[in-house]
């Protein structure tokens, strides 16, 4: 184990190492490309803040708001029709717009009902199987101002619908 710690901290520094000698073997000018990269990478940031903004206000919002509660209790009977704890009705919709805040959500329920619960279990599988959807969309596809994503939403939701589903499935059977 001493062996891995040993090499992963020499990664970066070898990486490092080799990417300098490799511009100077070719002659480039290695703190002028390094500018360079750092300033078009600027200006991706300031590119995709505004929508970062507006996601993480938004998670806010509704997280303030009381209105994920209100739709545990809207939803509780439906979602025992198909063996989905009404509880987990917030993590699945806060997972599509932001990972950190349903790792929030995760530890929320890890404290409620415990990590080896069915629903512990059920929400830990369901952050591991989806993805933040709209987050990536927007940075990704907002990144080099794509306006047309055609079938990415389409495709990415019934990705996380499998997923949900997978999570039932397998903690269920638990």
């Amino acid at each position: 184990m001493k062996i891995i710690t040993y090499l992963s901290n020499l990664m970066i520094p070898f990486l490092m190492v080799c990417i300098v000698g490799y511009g100077l073997l070719n002659k480039r000018d290695i703190y002028g490309d390094f500018l360079e990269g750092a300033k078009d990478g600027l200006k991706t940031v300031l590119g995709i803040c505004p929508s970062l903004i507006g996601l993480m206000t938004a998670v806010g919002v509704l997280r303030a708001s009381g209105l994920l509660d209100f739709l545990v209790k809207v939803l509780e009977k439906v979602t025992a029709l198909v063996n989905f704890p009404a509880e987990l009705v917030p993590l699945t919709t806060i997972r599509l717009f932001s990972s950190s805040a349903a790792t929030g959500l995760l530890l929320d329920i890890f404290k409620k009902y415990g990590p080896d619960s069915k629903n512990g279990l059920m929400a830990a599988l369901i952050l591991s199987s989806t993805e933040s959807v709209f987050y990536c969309m927007s940075v990704y596809y907002g990144s080099v101002k794509i306006r047309k994503t055609r079938y990415t939403l389409a495709g990415a939701l019934t990705a996380t619908i499998a997923g949900i589903w997978a999570a039932v499935c397998i903690a269920g059977k638990m």
